[in-house]
């Protein structure tokens, strides 16, 4: 995929998140279907967070990187990195992190911040799309599942990302309607 169909994409992503939140109230939003498990709110406030400070901050650590900080081709994605690059997809299973103010997101205050943080995002898709190209290959950071990612790579799976929680999406929504549901 290349970047620009993947901002295509995202701008995809983040119209249903829009629409999505005109089908709930705020009570709904917020609502968990367990202790342990994230509100449709948390997710969208985990997308958005994602995006913003970890994955699009590192295309710009990549962005920025002197010659001699720069990584090199030895640096490379873990086995499960190089499946999801070579699929353009994350696979959809359930991740679970421990619960903690380090990974587990906060539920939104209102709409408007889900709606402002997924603009933020877009925003800041289109600002780096035109430079994203440029920003050498070997330039690369670690990502805690992936290995070491590309600019490129960081960008890419922004979209990824939206597209792998959309399952997690769907079956909180079937949560909210009252009409549980087996998969993802």
């Amino acid at each position: 995929m290349t970047p620009h169909q993947s901002l295509l994409s995202l701008e995809e992503s983040v119209k249903q998140v829009v629409q999505e939140l005109d089908l709930y109230s705020m009570e709904e939003i917020t609502r968990k279907p367990s202790e342990e498990e994230w509100s449709l709110g948390q997710v969208y406030m985990h997308l958005i967070r994602s995006a913003l400070f970890m994955h699009l901050r590192q295309v710009e650590v990549c962005r920025d990187m002197t010659v001699d900080a720069a990584g090199n081709d030895q640096l490379e994605k873990t086995h499960q990195g190089s499946m999801a690059f070579a699929a353009g997809s994350i696979p959809p299973i359930r991740v679970k992190v421990p619960a903690s103010p380090e990974y587990t997101p906060p539920q939104p205050a209102s709409k408007e911040e889900v709606v402002e943080g997924m603009q933020a995002v877009l925003r800041r898709m289109n600002e780096l799309e035109p430079v994203i190209a440029s920003i050498p290959e070997h330039h690369r950071t670690m990502h805690p599942g992936f290995g070491y990612l590309s600019a490129m790579e960081w960008y890419l799976l922004v979209d990824m990302h939206f597209r792998h929680h959309a399952l997690q999406r769907g079956r909180l929504a079937e949560f909210l309607r009252g009409t549980p549901s087996a998969s993802y």
